[in-house]
């Protein structure tokens, strides 16, 4: 792996703070640029676009070249898993994913173990060109779909407003639900190594819906697959820097940093400064957490909020970037606003 001396990205993740917070976007990559527009209209589909390397690695740094971003993120989604299981994945303009549903023991019989990961091969070819076109200081990112997130997609086949299919799934019939679960871990193993080696510096695990678990539930669906999937890449990279994505996860965070063993966590725009500060950011760095409708509403609101986030946690190891990803109708002015601002 490229050495990381020159990254301030990676300089947080390795425990330095920096003077000035190095930054990027969720979503950074997508519909409020022009550029990306115009790609993904010559794609055709979605999943076309995920699946085209040069594509792919195009839609990837075109933020960077616009806005000089300490990260890029590679152009994926976190259902090439399901995909590469062999399951039906397909994207609905302005519906979302569409999955053949899992939701009952016996289709849960019938899923493969091991994914195919020649049909991701795409991605890891995007990562190598994106890897070769970025300069010494911006780190790539490598990603994937915390288990239960993916999970909660197989089991109702699409998104649901509280997760609620695989909620009840999980409560029924434990043992079904657990293997969906385990084959979601092994996979992600796989599949970050395989990022790691095709170039990408860091991961992050988007853990979207972790905010609908209980207590028990949270530590049992969220927390201990994702513990087992840092274990499984550190056995392999040990100095893998990987970061936490447990969405809504709020008082639960601190349980999640010591049992996963993150680098990072990124928090949504409802965390709770005082605490995150306290008992999380004292422990490991801290990713976020601009609410994305500030950034779409610009102005003095938005450079109030901007000063808010860095005067909670710029003193401390810190990467700013959004509570979540960046909508589609945000000006790219007010982009360029928010980074002046972080930048000084």
């Amino acid at each position: 792996m490229p050495q990381s001396a020159t990254k301030p990205f990676i300089d947080v993740l390795s425990g330095q703070r920096q003077a000035i917070p190095p930054a990027w976007m969720m979503r950074q990559a997508g519909r409020y640029l022009p550029e990306y527009r115009e790609v993904r209209a010559k794609a055709g589909g979605f999943l076309d676009l995920c699946f085209n390397p040069e594509l792919a690695a195009e839609v990837t740094l075109q933020p960077v070249r616009r806005f000089g971003f300490d990260a890029a993120i590679i152009f994926s989604d976190i259902l090439v898993i399901p995909y590469a299981l062999g399951r039906s994945v397909r994207f609905e303009v302005g519906e979302g994913p569409r999955l053949e549903p899992l939701d009952d023991p016996g289709k849960v019989s019938a899923l493969a173990a091991q994914a195919d990961f020649g049909k991701l091969a795409p991605v890891f070819e995007a990562l190598r060109i994106v890897r070769g076109a970025l300069d010494a200081r911006t780190a790539l990112i490598g990603f994937c779909g915390a288990p239960w997130t993916v999970a909660t997609y197989m089991v109702a086949g699409q998104g649901t407003p509280d997760q609620a299919p695989a909620r009840m799934m999980a409560y029924r019939h434990p043992e079904a639900f657990s293997k969906i679960i385990d084959v979601l871990v092994e996979n992600s193993i796989h599949y970050l190594l395989a990022q790691l080696e095709a170039g990408a510096n860091a991961l992050q695990i988007f853990d979207t819906w972790a905010g609908v678990l209980p207590p028990v539930e949270f530590a049992r669906w969220s927390i201990e697959p994702t513990r087992r999937i840092v274990e499984g890449v550190r056995a392999k990279v040990p100095d893998a820097k990987i970061i936490g994505f447990p969405r809504g996860a709020g008082a639960q965070l601190p349980g999640y940093v010591e049992a996963t063993g993150v680098n990072a966590v990124s928090i949504d725009w409802t965390a709770e400064p005082a605490f995150i500060r306290e008992r999380v950011q004292s422990r490991v760095a801290v990713q976020g957490n601009l609410d994305p409708l500030v950034l779409i509403s610009g102005g003095a609101a938005l450079d109030r909020a901007v000063d808010n986030v860095l005067a909670n946690f710029a003193a401390g190891r810190f990467i700013f970037n959004l509570g979540h990803g960046i909508q589609p109708e945000t000006p790219i002015a007010h982009v360029e606003q928010m980074l002046k601002r972080v930048r000084g």
